[in-house]
């Protein structure tokens, strides 16, 4: 029963209602007043003192104040460390790769060099000597089939379909424009000089496969596109180029936009070429301008 009432004075104690006032020392007069509990007041100071902690830790952790820290190390230590981590391995593959030099010259000035590896055991489980490796018939057939096929071409012709000569193309015409400067053999121009107006593209005259598309310091941007039956188009003097090496474009497609790139150039103008079987040919015998 004391106990009890122990426990019953001490809650009545911490509910009680306490008042806090403050009065002017002359007057007397009332200037603020607080009521509160003792329960109150520890509940208060308890949260205050939570919140004041997290502030603290917070500031600590996420701010530059933890390098003041004493053992917590400030973000130019820890990359110095990193980088004499990574120095430290460098050095230490270093000299592993020194040892095993120099332990490779100690053996063989000691005769230990390591000598011939020896022959593996012959299997004699299987009967080797009779074995048939002569080519069957059918993959005779085969092989001569593959060898005789034109493994480097890179054009994709129908072989369905034979063709005799270049007109029996239907040719795209690269550019429509002007021709200013036609195909003269004899004097070295082995195509033909299309001016248009600026920013207009080059298209592809037939499908086929980029072999060449860069820069030179002459030409400017040059394409060239390896066609079926030998035949390939060249596309000088360009402003740009839309296509790699290695891709495969079809007939009327951009390829490049017209311009008046490279020492040679004089203006803006496409200079073409059609070669066949490895000779220039006048495009103008197959395309119109």
């Amino acid at each position: 029963m004391a106990e009890e009432k122990k426990k019953r004075s001490l809650r009545e104690q911490l509910k009680n209602r306490y008042r806090l006032v403050v009065l002017n020392d002359d007057s007397f007069e009332e200037k603020f007043a607080l009521r509160l509990t003792p329960m109150g007041l520890l509940i208060l100071i308890g949260s205050v003192t939570i919140v004041m902690t997290f502030l603290v830790i917070s500031l600590v952790a996420f701010t530059p104040l933890r390098e003041y820290i004493p053992g917590y190390g400030s973000s130019d230590e820890r990359r110095n460390l990193l980088q004499l981590s990574a120095k430290t391995d460098s050095l230490e593959e270093t000299m592993k790769a020194k040892d095993w030099y120099i332990q490779n010259i100690t053996d063989v000035l000691n005769g230990k060099a390591e000598g011939k590896p020896s022959k593996p055991m012959r299997d004699t489980a299987r009967d080797y000597v009779n074995i048939n490796i002569k080519p069957s018939r059918q993959d005779s057939a085969l092989r001569y089939e593959i060898e005789n096929q034109d493994k480097y071409s890179l054009s994709i012709s129908d072989k369905s379909k034979p063709v005799n000569s270049i007109s029996s193309f239907f040719f795209f015409s690269p550019v429509k424009g002007v021709i200013t400067t036609s195909f003269n053999l004899k004097e070295g121009h082995y195509g033909v000089d299309v001016t248009a107006k600026e920013n207009e593209f080059i298209k592809a005259t037939l499908s086929g496969t980029i072999v060449f598309a860069g820069w030179t310091n002459e030409d400017g941007y040059v394409i060239q596109i390896q066609h079926n039956n030998n035949l390939m188009s060249i596309y000088k003097h360009n402003s740009s180029i839309s296509k790699r090496v290695g891709d495969y474009v079809k007939a009327g497609d951009p390829v490049a936009i017209i311009g008046n790139a490279g020492e040679t150039s004089n203006g803006t103008h496409l200079h073409f070429e059609l070669w066949y079987n490895g000779n220039p040919v006048d495009p103008q015998d197959y395309i119109v301008f």
